[in-house]
């Protein structure tokens, strides 16, 4: 068994959310949310703004913490346990442009239904969901701003 720690971003821009559709040679699709591996000398929070970045090329900020989720996959040689770092985030904008080396063919952002029901994994919409529900208070409470 071969453990491996990415790190992720919901990012949130005027309440929508931005998901990317991975089709990797028609065995590998659907919509996720960006993640990806951290690399050394990253910290957690460094490496979610990153793949943020590079996988969907939104510029994005860290709102808070959001929690972990974990599952394994069959590697090449081993099992993979993968354990992902969550992030609200914010974004200033709804422009993205999905990462073509990565397989990413699009990306957009979506209401939270919409991406409720296109996301692939179920983990991750139970992340979403966490951190949507803390946009939704946040901006009840007036937390939630963007610039001008």
């Amino acid at each position: 068994m071969i453990e491996a720690t990415s790190c992720g971003g919901v990012v949130i821009y005027h309440g929508k959310i931005l998901l990317l559709y991975k089709n990797y040679k028609h065995r590998y699709f659907g919509w996720v949310l960006p993640k990806g591996t951290v690399e050394p000398g990253e910290d957690f929070s460094q490496t979610a703004i990153r793949e943020v970045k590079e996988e969907a090329g939104a510029d994005a900020k860290i709102i808070k913490y959001i929690g972990k989720s974990q599952y394994s996959f069959q590697g090449s040689n081993d099992v993979i346990v993968k354990n992902v770092h969550w992030y609200l985030m914010k974004s200033d904008s709804f422009y993205c442009k999905p990462q073509r080396e990565e397989y990413f063919m699009d990306a957009g952002y979506y209401k939270f239904h919409e991406a409720y029901h296109l996301l692939k994994f179920n983990d991750e919409r139970q992340i979403m969901e966490k951190a949507y529900k803390e946009y939704m208070s946040m901006r009840k409470s007036y937390m939630w701003k963007y610039k001008k």
